[in-house]
């Protein structure tokens, strides 16, 4: 049963079952004090908000059996998958693979690299492991998407300019369909955070649809979808 959501430029219509929501890079590393982003110069207050929206998503998401994929982006120990131009981002002593307050920054399998505890994923949820901007690259999402007939996307996360708009505009040279939940994607910049939204829905919806998480929730009552 198909479903549709308010949304911008208009209306997107999509199939819940063949619908995955996509929750790109919710890590310590970017939302919590001493992580890459704050080594930056960042302000990850303007991140954190959308913690409380996404984790209501995530409820109301997993209530209505939609399929969710959680991605992180960081390295192998050994750098090996890190190019020296992404090395150098960052203070000095607070650069990839450098010691922060909670292990290694970036690194895989450090505390900092992990989910923030609020929207840890649940048991049976896809972790894509990733070492770029995109979902997509060097990683197994495609392959795992096609596996389960996913055709829509429901896209939040940080940060809205970088990763996640770079995951939209992958996904959309795919061919998926893709709703970009703006209360449920974050950047330090709150013009970046405008602007990119803006990118996303312009000249017909060009990579996307963007609306709210309440309006998409909503919808999947609507639909009467099954648990």
């Amino acid at each position: 049963m198909s479903a549709t959501v308010p949304a911008l430029p208009y209306p997107f219509t999509f199939d819940p079952a063949t619908t995955a929501l996509v929750v790109i890079d919710m890590q310590r590393d970017f939302l919590e004090p001493g992580g890459f982003g704050e080594s930056l110069g960042n302000d990850v207050e303007q991140l954190r908000r959308t913690i409380a929206p996404t984790e209501a998503l995530l409820a109301g998401c997993r209530e209505f059996g939609l399929f969710i994929i959680h991605t992180r982006e960081g390295h192998l120990p050994d750098l090996s998958d890190c190019p020296p131009a992404k090395l150098r981002r960052g203070k000095p002593s607070m650069r990839i693979g450098d010691p922060g307050p909670r292990g290694r920054i970036l690194i895989r399998g450090e505390e900092g690299h992990d989910i923030v505890d609020e929207l840890a994923p649940a048991p049976g949820e896809p972790v894509i492991d990733k070492p770029g901007k995109g979902a997509f690259y060097a990683t197994e999402l495609g392959d795992l998407l096609a596996d389960k007939g996913i055709t829509s996307l429901v896209v939040v996360g940080v940060t809205t300019e970088v990763c996640v708009h770079t995951t939209v505009r992958e996904a959309n040279d795919r061919g998926y369909e893709c709703l970009v939940l703006s209360d449920c994607v974050g950047s330090y910049f709150p013009e970046f955070q405008r602007v990119g939204l803006e990118m996303v829905a312009a000249q017909g919806g060009i990579f996307g649809w963007v609306a709210t998480s309440t309006d998409f929730l909503q919808a999947l009552r609507e639909a009467k979808v099954p648990v």
